[in-house]
């Protein structure tokens, strides 16, 4: 489970408090809902999944599969559906391997959701061992499923945008610069993210 509505509000006033340009924007825009998802392997197999397509093109991916194999929240109905398939409810050869190796992992007890390391990054490492889980999803669903309060993916493009643009910044600062940006604003990262996104949301809504 993600950050809540009252998780938010308590860290983005204590941003605000150290970062004059988060009070400024906090006035204007208010305070950012809340971004949860499902904590588990259901959540991780949209990610890999929703990779590289639409949003609609992934849910109809998403709700095929759920259709041909059942529950997509029990790995072993992965794990036990043929490459034929899942291919036909739109998997890649890619994706498809994948899928594979998260089911795997999970099922053989190898990678347990439920009992992710207390460390950020240790967390992270364990994530990125499956294939097809990058750095940046590995934030997200420690931000969004477990609600972590100081994940801060640097690497998103709309992140290091926002950023630039709340402090002033010319250009998009690089993701090594917006790492350093926020070390002052420990522990309370995930949400300075999620405000980030929320502000570029409204940002395109004027446009």
């Amino acid at each position: 489970m993600g950050l809540t509505t009252e998780q938010l509000t308590e860290a983005m006033d204590a941003l605000a408090a150290r970062e004059p340009a988060f009070a400024v924007a906090l006035e204007r825009i208010g305070y950012p809902p809340p971004r949860i998802s499902e904590r588990g392997f259901g959540t991780l197999l949209r990610t890999i999944i929703g990779q590289q397509v639409s949003v609609t093109s992934a849910q109809s991916t998403y709700r095929k599969l759920e259709g041909i194999v059942g529950s997509l929240d029990d790995p072993a109905n992965i794990i036990a559906a043929t490459d034929e398939q899942l291919r036909a409810a739109g998997l890649s050869r890619q994706k498809a391997s994948y899928a594979r190796s998260l089911s795997t992992l999970v099922t053989s007890g190898e990678l347990d959701l439920a009992n992710l390391p207390e460390d950020d990054e240790e967390a992270i490492a364990k994530l990125v061992a499956v294939k097809g889980i990058g750095r940046w999803s590995a934030e997200i669903y420690l931000l969004f499923a477990e609600g972590r309060t100081d994940i801060w993916p640097a690497g998103d493009l709309a992140v290091q945008i926002e950023i630039g643009r709340l402090l002033g910044h010319e250009a998009r600062p690089s993701e090594k610069l917006v790492r350093e940006l926020a070390e002052p604003w420990r522990p309370h990262r995930g949400a300075a993210a999620i405000f980030a996104w929320y502000h570029y949301q409204s940002d395109m809504k004027v446009i």
